[in-house]
Protein backbone atom coordinates (compact mmCIF):
# COMPACT_ATOMS: atom_id res chain seq x y z
CA UNK A 1 0.00 0.00 0.00
CA UNK A 2 1.57 3.63 -1.37
CA UNK A 3 0.48 6.11 1.66
CA UNK A 4 1.97 8.51 -0.38
CA UNK A 5 -0.39 7.89 -3.49
CA UNK A 6 -3.61 7.40 -1.26
CA UNK A 7 -2.80 10.55 0.22
CA UNK A 8 -2.98 12.36 -3.20
CA UNK A 9 -6.19 10.90 -3.35
CA UNK A 10 -7.52 12.12 -0.15
CA UNK A 11 -6.10 15.75 -1.00
CA UNK A 12 -8.35 15.86 -4.07
CA UNK A 13 -11.81 14.25 -2.32
CA UNK A 14 -14.48 16.22 -0.18
CA UNK A 15 -13.11 14.14 2.90
CA UNK A 16 -13.94 10.60 4.20
CA UNK A 17 -16.77 8.77 4.71
CA UNK A 18 -17.08 4.93 5.74
CA UNK A 19 -21.45 4.99 5.85
CA UNK A 20 -22.77 4.84 2.30
CA UNK A 21 -26.09 6.37 3.93
CA UNK A 22 -23.85 9.71 4.48
CA UNK A 23 -22.20 9.78 1.55
CA UNK A 24 -21.39 13.08 -0.29
CA UNK A 25 -20.05 13.60 -4.03
CA UNK A 26 -16.37 13.70 -3.82
CA UNK A 27 -15.85 11.15 -1.01
CA UNK A 28 -13.20 8.81 -0.75
CA UNK A 29 -15.20 5.54 0.78
CA UNK A 30 -13.49 3.70 3.18
CA UNK A 31 -14.90 0.04 3.19
CA UNK A 32 -14.79 -1.22 6.73
CA UNK A 33 -15.54 -4.40 7.95
CA UNK A 34 -17.14 -5.08 11.29
CA UNK A 35 -18.58 -8.49 13.20
CA UNK A 36 -22.05 -8.23 11.41
CA UNK A 37 -20.85 -6.24 8.20
CA UNK A 38 -18.49 -5.81 5.40
CA UNK A 39 -18.60 -2.45 3.70
CA UNK A 40 -16.51 -4.36 0.48
CA UNK A 41 -20.33 -5.49 -0.51
CA UNK A 42 -20.58 -1.34 -0.65
CA UNK A 43 -17.86 -0.26 -2.46
CA UNK A 44 -19.79 -0.18 -6.16
CA UNK A 45 -22.85 1.30 -4.16
CA UNK A 46 -20.35 4.07 -2.81
CA UNK A 47 -18.97 5.13 -6.37
CA UNK A 48 -22.72 5.43 -7.84
CA UNK A 49 -23.66 7.67 -4.78
CA UNK A 50 -20.70 9.79 -5.93
CA UNK A 51 -17.54 8.88 -3.97
CA UNK A 52 -14.48 9.84 -5.83
CA UNK A 53 -13.01 6.38 -5.08
CA UNK A 54 -13.46 3.61 -2.55
CA UNK A 55 -10.49 1.97 -0.45
CA UNK A 56 -11.39 -1.68 -0.45
CA UNK A 57 -9.30 -4.33 1.25
CA UNK A 58 -11.37 -7.95 -0.38
CA UNK A 59 -10.37 -8.34 -3.97
CA UNK A 60 -13.64 -9.97 -5.23
CA UNK A 61 -15.13 -6.42 -4.99
CA UNK A 62 -12.32 -4.23 -7.30
CA UNK A 63 -14.77 -4.02 -10.32
CA UNK A 64 -13.86 -0.81 -10.84
CA UNK A 65 -10.64 1.25 -11.65
CA UNK A 66 -11.76 3.70 -8.38
CA UNK A 67 -11.35 1.19 -6.45
CA UNK A 68 -8.41 1.30 -4.30
CA UNK A 69 -6.99 -2.68 -3.06
CA UNK A 70 -5.21 -2.46 0.41
CA UNK A 71 -4.83 -5.10 2.86
CA UNK A 72 -6.86 -3.84 5.26
CA UNK A 73 -9.02 -1.17 5.06
CA UNK A 74 -8.69 -0.36 8.63
CA UNK A 75 -5.29 -0.01 8.87
CA UNK A 76 -5.45 1.57 5.83
CA UNK A 77 -7.70 4.74 6.97
CA UNK A 78 -5.22 5.04 10.22
CA UNK A 79 -1.99 4.95 8.36
CA UNK A 80 -3.72 7.92 6.06
CA UNK A 81 -4.36 9.84 9.31
CA UNK A 82 -0.87 9.51 10.59
CA UNK A 83 0.53 10.36 7.30
CA UNK A 84 -2.03 13.66 7.14
CA UNK A 85 -1.30 14.09 10.72
CA UNK A 86 2.71 14.38 10.20
CA UNK A 87 1.79 16.94 7.15
CA UNK A 88 0.79 19.35 10.23
CA UNK A 89 2.50 21.86 12.52
CA UNK A 90 0.19 22.49 15.26
CA UNK A 91 -0.33 21.35 18.49
CA UNK A 92 -2.08 18.21 18.98
CA UNK A 93 -4.33 18.24 22.46
CA UNK A 94 -5.30 14.38 23.67
CA UNK A 95 -8.18 13.93 26.35
CA UNK A 96 -8.51 10.59 27.77
CA UNK A 97 -9.92 9.54 31.06
CA UNK A 98 -12.44 7.51 32.56
CA UNK A 99 -15.18 10.29 33.15
CA UNK A 100 -15.63 13.49 31.97
CA UNK A 101 -13.77 13.51 28.62
CA UNK A 102 -16.46 14.69 26.21
CA UNK A 103 -17.41 17.91 28.79
CA UNK A 104 -13.77 18.69 29.08
CA UNK A 105 -13.30 18.69 25.33
CA UNK A 106 -16.05 20.66 24.39
CA UNK A 107 -15.09 23.49 27.20
CA UNK A 108 -11.08 22.96 26.08
CA UNK A 109 -12.87 23.52 22.64
CA UNK A 110 -15.06 26.86 23.36
CA UNK A 111 -12.33 28.36 25.76
CA UNK A 112 -9.43 27.85 22.61
CA UNK A 113 -11.66 29.23 20.32
CA UNK A 114 -11.80 32.39 21.22
CA UNK A 115 -8.31 33.06 19.96
CA UNK A 116 -7.52 30.03 17.78
CA UNK A 117 -9.28 28.19 14.64
CA UNK A 118 -9.66 25.09 16.68
CA UNK A 119 -10.46 21.41 15.48
CA UNK A 120 -11.98 19.00 18.32
CA UNK A 121 -13.41 15.29 17.81
CA UNK A 122 -16.88 15.78 16.93
CA UNK A 123 -18.94 14.34 19.80
CA UNK A 124 -17.68 11.07 20.89
CA UNK A 125 -15.93 9.34 18.17
CA UNK A 126 -12.81 9.07 19.55
CA UNK A 127 -11.92 5.26 19.22
CA UNK A 128 -9.55 3.70 16.89
CA UNK A 129 -11.96 4.33 13.92
CA UNK A 130 -13.15 7.92 15.23
CA UNK A 131 -9.61 9.20 15.51
CA UNK A 132 -8.40 9.18 12.65
CA UNK A 133 -11.70 10.72 10.65
CA UNK A 134 -11.11 13.14 13.67
CA UNK A 135 -7.07 13.86 12.39
CA UNK A 136 -8.24 13.55 9.17
CA UNK A 137 -10.98 16.52 9.54
CA UNK A 138 -8.25 18.88 10.06
CA UNK A 139 -7.90 21.48 7.48
CA UNK A 140 -5.18 23.57 7.25
CA UNK A 141 -6.42 26.68 8.02
CA UNK A 142 -6.44 24.90 12.19
CA UNK A 143 -4.41 26.77 14.61
CA UNK A 144 -4.97 23.80 17.31
CA UNK A 145 -6.74 20.49 17.57
CA UNK A 146 -8.08 18.65 20.28
CA UNK A 147 -8.39 14.65 19.87
CA UNK A 148 -10.66 12.93 22.61
CA UNK A 149 -9.63 9.06 22.91
CA UNK A 150 -11.40 6.41 24.30
CA UNK A 151 -10.54 2.95 25.31
CA UNK A 152 -12.25 -0.58 27.10
CA UNK A 153 -8.81 -2.20 27.23
CA UNK A 154 -4.87 -1.89 27.73
CA UNK A 155 -2.59 -1.29 24.72
CA UNK A 156 -5.83 1.16 22.69
CA UNK A 157 -5.12 4.73 24.24
CA UNK A 158 -1.12 3.73 23.02
CA UNK A 159 -2.50 2.41 19.81
CA UNK A 160 -4.28 6.03 19.56
CA UNK A 161 -1.79 7.86 20.32
CA UNK A 162 1.05 6.22 17.75
CA UNK A 163 -1.69 7.36 15.01
CA UNK A 164 -2.37 11.20 16.29
CA UNK A 165 1.49 11.51 17.55
CA UNK A 166 -0.34 14.56 20.27
CA UNK A 167 2.47 17.20 21.48
CA UNK A 168 -0.08 17.92 24.97
CA UNK A 169 -2.10 15.26 26.75
CA UNK A 170 -4.05 14.90 29.83
CA UNK A 171 -6.21 12.52 31.57
CA UNK A 172 -9.42 13.69 33.55
CA UNK A 173 -9.45 10.96 35.93
CA UNK A 174 -9.18 7.57 36.54
CA UNK A 175 -11.96 5.53 37.97
CA UNK A 176 -13.99 2.29 37.58
CA UNK A 177 -14.63 2.40 33.73
CA UNK A 178 -14.76 -0.04 31.13
CA UNK A 179 -13.79 -2.80 34.06
CA UNK A 180 -14.46 -5.94 31.71
CA UNK A 181 -12.68 -4.87 29.50
CA UNK A 182 -9.56 -3.77 31.00
CA UNK A 183 -9.58 -6.69 33.59
CA UNK A 184 -9.64 -4.90 36.54
CA UNK A 185 -8.95 -1.05 37.92
CA UNK A 186 -5.04 -1.80 37.80
CA UNK A 187 -6.08 -2.70 34.23
CA UNK A 188 -7.57 0.90 34.06
CA UNK A 189 -4.57 2.80 35.60
CA UNK A 190 -1.99 0.80 33.06
CA UNK A 191 -4.56 2.01 29.86
CA UNK A 192 -4.95 5.34 30.67
CA UNK A 193 -1.66 6.30 31.41
CA UNK A 194 -0.22 4.85 28.41
CA UNK A 195 -0.91 8.54 27.03
CA UNK A 196 1.09 9.71 29.98
CA UNK A 197 4.00 7.48 28.29
CA UNK A 198 3.95 8.71 24.91
CA UNK A 199 3.92 12.57 25.69
CA UNK A 200 6.86 11.96 28.11
CA UNK A 201 8.86 9.28 25.51
CA UNK A 202 8.26 12.30 22.55
CA UNK A 203 9.05 15.25 25.35
CA UNK A 204 5.29 16.23 25.41
CA UNK A 205 3.54 18.66 27.60
CA UNK A 206 1.19 17.30 30.13
CA UNK A 207 -1.76 18.69 32.21
CA UNK A 208 -2.38 17.19 35.70
CA UNK A 209 -4.98 17.54 37.86
CA UNK A 210 -2.96 18.03 41.32
CA UNK A 211 -6.28 17.16 43.53
CA UNK A 212 -6.85 13.79 41.93
CA UNK A 213 -4.59 11.79 44.18
CA UNK A 214 -3.60 8.74 41.24
CA UNK A 215 -2.40 11.17 38.76
CA UNK A 216 -1.15 13.44 40.99
CA UNK A 217 1.27 10.24 42.64
CA UNK A 218 2.04 9.05 38.66
CA UNK A 219 2.96 12.67 38.15
CA UNK A 220 5.41 13.31 41.00
CA UNK A 221 7.28 9.60 40.03
CA UNK A 222 7.10 10.03 36.28
CA UNK A 223 6.79 13.29 35.03
CA UNK A 224 9.15 16.21 35.20
CA UNK A 225 7.85 19.47 34.52
CA UNK A 226 3.75 18.73 34.47
CA UNK A 227 1.20 21.19 34.38
CA UNK A 228 -0.65 21.37 37.79
CA UNK A 229 -3.92 22.79 38.23
CA UNK A 230 -6.44 23.89 40.23
CA UNK A 231 -5.13 24.44 43.84
CA UNK A 232 -3.38 27.27 45.37
CA UNK A 233 0.23 27.50 44.47
CA UNK A 234 -0.15 25.81 40.73
CA UNK A 235 0.10 27.35 37.37
CA UNK A 236 -3.63 27.54 37.62
CA UNK A 237 -6.01 28.27 40.98
CA UNK A 238 -9.33 28.07 41.04
CA UNK A 239 -11.62 26.82 43.72
CA UNK A 240 -15.33 25.31 43.53
CA UNK A 241 -17.82 27.66 45.87
CA UNK A 242 -20.73 25.82 44.94
CA UNK A 243 -22.98 23.19 42.96
CA UNK A 244 -26.71 23.77 43.75
CA UNK A 245 -27.04 22.31 41.25
CA UNK A 246 -25.16 25.18 39.13
CA UNK A 247 -21.81 25.21 39.38
CA UNK A 248 -20.03 28.36 40.87
CA UNK A 249 -16.27 28.82 41.03
CA UNK A 250 -13.58 31.32 41.79
CA UNK A 251 -10.38 32.60 40.42
CA UNK A 252 -7.11 33.08 41.88
CA UNK A 253 -8.43 36.97 41.91
CA UNK A 254 -11.35 36.42 43.80
CA UNK A 255 -13.71 36.88 40.71
CA UNK A 256 -16.69 34.61 40.51
CA UNK A 257 -18.22 32.88 37.62
CA UNK A 258 -22.13 31.09 37.51
CA UNK A 259 -21.69 28.04 34.92
CA UNK A 260 -25.00 26.03 33.40
CA UNK A 261 -23.28 22.88 34.10
CA UNK A 262 -24.21 20.37 37.19
CA UNK A 263 -22.27 18.82 39.51
CA UNK A 264 -19.49 19.13 41.56
CA UNK A 265 -17.57 16.51 39.42
CA UNK A 266 -17.49 19.25 36.33
CA UNK A 267 -15.52 21.61 38.47
CA UNK A 268 -12.71 19.22 37.28
CA UNK A 269 -13.78 19.67 33.57
CA UNK A 270 -14.00 23.54 34.32
CA UNK A 271 -10.83 23.65 35.41
CA UNK A 272 -9.31 21.46 32.74
CA UNK A 273 -10.24 23.64 29.85
CA UNK A 274 -9.47 26.64 31.32
CA UNK A 275 -5.51 25.51 32.96
CA UNK A 276 -5.16 24.30 28.72
CA UNK A 277 -6.69 28.25 27.75
CA UNK A 278 -4.20 29.99 30.04
CA UNK A 279 -0.97 27.87 28.72
CA UNK A 280 -1.96 28.69 25.39
CA UNK A 281 -2.18 32.74 26.36
CA UNK A 282 -6.33 32.56 26.03
CA UNK A 283 -7.15 35.87 27.55
CA UNK A 284 -8.81 34.41 31.10
CA UNK A 285 -11.90 37.05 30.94
CA UNK A 286 -12.66 35.56 27.89
CA UNK A 287 -12.08 31.82 28.83
CA UNK A 288 -14.47 32.35 31.96
CA UNK A 289 -16.75 33.69 29.67
CA UNK A 290 -16.72 30.83 27.25
CA UNK A 291 -17.25 28.37 30.12
CA UNK A 292 -20.18 30.48 31.79
CA UNK A 293 -21.64 30.15 28.09
CA UNK A 294 -21.29 26.64 27.85
CA UNK A 295 -24.63 24.86 27.53
CA UNK A 296 -24.06 21.00 28.04
CA UNK A 297 -26.47 18.82 25.81
CA UNK A 298 -26.44 14.96 24.62
CA UNK A 299 -27.68 13.74 28.23
CA UNK A 300 -24.74 14.93 29.71
CA UNK A 301 -25.08 17.07 33.02
CA UNK A 302 -27.79 18.80 31.63
CA UNK A 303 -30.45 20.37 34.31
CA UNK A 304 -34.10 20.67 32.90
CA UNK A 305 -37.29 21.87 33.77
CA UNK A 306 -40.20 19.95 33.28
CA UNK A 307 -43.39 21.01 34.86
CA UNK A 308 -43.04 21.67 38.66
CA UNK A 309 -39.99 18.88 38.31
CA UNK A 310 -35.88 20.06 38.11
CA UNK A 311 -34.04 16.88 36.32
CA UNK A 312 -30.55 16.56 36.25
CA UNK A 313 -30.29 14.45 33.60
CA UNK A 314 -26.34 12.39 33.63
CA UNK A 315 -28.05 9.55 31.33
CA UNK A 316 -25.46 9.68 28.71
CA UNK A 317 -23.42 7.10 30.29
CA UNK A 318 -22.61 5.49 33.86
CA UNK A 319 -19.89 3.31 35.65
CA UNK A 320 -19.60 3.07 39.49
CA UNK A 321 -17.06 6.29 40.08
CA UNK A 322 -19.32 8.52 38.33
CA UNK A 323 -22.50 6.81 39.68
CA UNK A 324 -21.24 7.54 43.19
CA UNK A 325 -20.50 11.23 42.66
CA UNK A 326 -23.14 12.18 41.05
CA UNK A 327 -25.58 10.32 44.30
CA UNK A 328 -23.05 12.69 46.19
CA UNK A 329 -24.07 15.74 44.48
CA UNK A 330 -28.02 14.81 44.73
CA UNK A 331 -27.41 14.75 48.14
CA UNK A 332 -26.24 17.76 48.73
CA UNK A 333 -28.23 19.91 46.89
CA UNK A 334 -30.70 22.01 48.79
CA UNK A 335 -33.77 20.87 48.01
CA UNK A 336 -36.48 19.26 49.70
CA UNK A 337 -37.60 16.46 47.34
CA UNK A 338 -34.88 14.59 45.91
CA UNK A 339 -35.19 11.61 43.58
CA UNK A 340 -32.73 9.40 42.07
CA UNK A 341 -33.68 7.10 39.21
CA UNK A 342 -30.52 5.15 38.39
CA UNK A 343 -30.41 1.88 35.78
CA UNK A 344 -27.60 -0.45 35.07
CA UNK A 345 -24.13 0.14 34.73
CA UNK A 346 -22.95 -2.23 32.28
CA UNK A 347 -19.24 -3.26 31.15
CA UNK A 348 -18.29 -4.08 34.62
CA UNK A 349 -17.40 -7.55 34.03
CA UNK A 350 -17.53 -9.68 37.05
CA UNK A 351 -17.52 -7.03 39.50
CA UNK A 352 -20.70 -6.20 38.15
CA UNK A 353 -22.92 -7.78 41.06
CA UNK A 354 -20.44 -6.29 43.72
CA UNK A 355 -20.48 -2.69 42.19
CA UNK A 356 -23.93 -2.32 42.00
CA UNK A 357 -24.77 -3.20 45.67
CA UNK A 358 -22.16 -0.93 46.83
CA UNK A 359 -24.16 1.65 44.69
CA UNK A 360 -27.13 0.52 46.04
CA UNK A 361 -25.74 0.95 49.38
CA UNK A 362 -24.13 4.52 49.16
CA UNK A 363 -27.72 5.41 47.82
CA UNK A 364 -29.22 3.76 51.31
CA UNK A 365 -27.03 6.23 53.39
CA UNK A 366 -27.27 9.42 51.21
CA UNK A 367 -29.91 12.50 52.25
CA UNK A 368 -32.29 11.43 49.44
CA UNK A 369 -35.47 10.84 49.61
CA UNK A 370 -36.62 8.30 47.29
CA UNK A 371 -34.56 5.79 44.90
CA UNK A 372 -35.52 3.70 41.88
CA UNK A 373 -33.49 1.31 40.29
CA UNK A 374 -33.65 0.28 37.30
CA UNK A 375 -32.64 -3.19 35.14
CA UNK A 376 -31.57 -6.08 35.81
CA UNK A 377 -27.97 -5.86 37.36
CA UNK A 378 -29.16 -3.38 39.52
CA UNK A 379 -31.53 -6.26 41.42
CA UNK A 380 -28.11 -6.60 43.43
CA UNK A 381 -28.53 -2.55 44.46
CA UNK A 382 -32.08 -3.27 45.68
CA UNK A 383 -31.31 -5.67 48.18
CA UNK A 384 -28.74 -3.38 49.86
CA UNK A 385 -31.32 -0.61 49.77
CA UNK A 386 -34.59 -2.42 50.58
CA UNK A 387 -36.47 0.74 50.95
CA UNK A 388 -35.65 1.74 47.16
CA UNK A 389 -38.28 0.82 44.23
CA UNK A 390 -36.86 -1.88 41.90
CA UNK A 391 -38.28 -2.09 38.08
CA UNK A 392 -36.62 -5.03 36.26
CA UNK A 393 -37.09 -3.45 33.08
CA UNK A 394 -37.42 0.06 31.95
CA UNK A 395 -40.77 -0.67 30.21
CA UNK A 396 -42.30 -1.54 33.60
CA UNK A 397 -40.79 1.80 34.99
CA UNK A 398 -42.17 3.84 32.44
CA UNK A 399 -45.71 2.19 33.41
CA UNK A 400 -45.08 3.43 36.89
CA UNK A 401 -44.39 6.57 35.88
CA UNK A 402 -47.54 7.21 33.87
CA UNK A 403 -49.51 5.84 36.69
CA UNK A 404 -48.08 8.29 39.37
CA UNK A 405 -47.50 11.73 38.95
CA UNK A 406 -43.97 13.17 39.66
CA UNK A 407 -44.34 16.44 40.79
CA UNK A 408 -41.84 19.08 42.93
CA UNK A 409 -38.67 16.45 43.08
CA UNK A 410 -35.35 17.16 41.98
CA UNK A 411 -35.11 13.96 40.08
CA UNK A 412 -31.24 12.73 38.65
CA UNK A 413 -31.23 10.30 35.53
CA UNK A 414 -28.28 8.55 35.78
CA UNK A 415 -27.12 5.04 33.84
CA UNK A 416 -25.29 3.37 31.19
CA UNK A 417 -25.79 4.44 27.61
CA UNK A 418 -27.48 1.06 27.06
CA UNK A 419 -30.59 1.75 29.52
CA UNK A 420 -31.13 4.70 27.04
CA UNK A 421 -33.19 7.08 30.39
CA UNK A 422 -33.42 9.87 29.28
CA UNK A 423 -36.91 8.00 27.57
CA UNK A 424 -38.19 8.68 30.59
CA UNK A 425 -38.74 12.18 30.82
CA UNK A 426 -41.46 11.20 27.85
CA UNK A 427 -43.50 10.04 31.62
CA UNK A 428 -42.39 12.62 33.75
CA UNK A 429 -45.00 15.76 33.83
Amino acid sequence: MNIASLYEKFKTSNGICTDTRKIGKGNLFFALKGPNFNANKLAEQALELGASAAVIDDAEYNTDSRCVLVDDALEALQALANYHRKQLNIPIIAITGSNGKTTTKELTRNVLATKYSVSATIGNLNNHIGVPLTLLGIGPDIEVAIVEMGANHVGEIAALCKIAEPTHGLITNIGKAHLEGFGGFEGVIRGKTEMYHWLIENGGTIFVNSQNEILSNIAQRRIKSPIYYPAKGDYLELSLIEAKPNIVFEDAKGERTTTTLSGAYNFENIATALCVGKFFEVDMTKATNAVANYTPDNNRSQILEKGSNTIIMDAYNANPTSMKAALENLSLLGADNKMAILGDMLELGETSEAEHFAIGTLSAQLEIQEVVFCGPHMKAAKRANPKAMYFETKAALNDYLMANTIENRTILLKGSRGMGLESLLDFIE
